[in-house]
């Protein structure tokens, strides 16, 4: 009897991954094998509180004459970079209690919120959000896609297809990922270079999106 969404499924598992990968990487770094759980404690629920904060203040016209849908967060409005920043305002907050480093632990979660983000997008692409503008069938096919794919980015209430920019940043975030992993472990590479890394490239890919 209870709805269960797939956008809700991915962006759980996302975070699933995300930690099994951050927990590991901070014990290969002397941490305490519970000290990313203790962080998700406040970081997971503070960062969607945060992105449906920052979604509503974007969209402010609107709330402000619909206060009672501010809360109706199952009605979809979460927005990335309010998770961003919650969840380094709590990370912050977390390391100068535990007296540990911030950017070293910034550092360590980079590669695991790619993770999340890259099986996050696709949350978007099941609910037909978040795409571009017009395209023809034969531009996407001429991507190499295969046909669900396609058949997903043609929007019947517009009666176009559009650009799958789900994918494109899907595609953008493997590939910082894929360069964190190849550098992080350089010994020129300092602490808070990776985090670095990770905002110049994505500051990028969505300007270019």
């Amino acid at each position: 009897p209870i709805p269960v969404n797939w956008y809700g499924i991915l962006i759980g598992l996302g975070i699933v991954l995300a930690y099994f990968l951050a927990q590991r990487e901070s014990v290969r770094h002397g941490y305490d094998s519970e000290y990313i759980a203790d962080l998700l404690i406040w970081a997971v629920p503070i960062a969607i509180l945060s992105a449906r904060i920052y979604y509503v203040t974007m969209k402010w016209d609107y709330y402000s004459q619909n206060p009672g849908r501010i809360i109706e967060i199952w009605n979809g409005g979460i927005a990335i970079h309010g998770a961003l920043i919650g969840s380094f305002i709590v990370a912050y907050v977390f390391t100068k209690k535990r007296k540990t480093s911030f950017l070293h632990l910034a550092d360590i979660a980079a590669p695991s919120i790619l993770i999340g983000q890259i099986i996050g997008r696709w949350g978007n692409f099941v609910n037909q959000e978040a795409y571009g503008g017009p395209v023809s069938r034969t531009f996407l096919e001429n991507l190499f896609l295969p046909n669900w794919v396609i058949e997903q980015m043609y929007i019947k209430e517009d009666g176009t297809y559009v650009h799958p920019t789900f994918l494109y940043e899907s595609i953008g975030c493997l590939i910082i990922f894929i360069i964190i992993i190849l550098v992080r472990n350089i010994k020129i590479i300092k602490t808070g270079q990776i985090t670095a890394i990770y905002f110049m490239f994505y500051g990028v890919i969505r300007f270019l999106i």
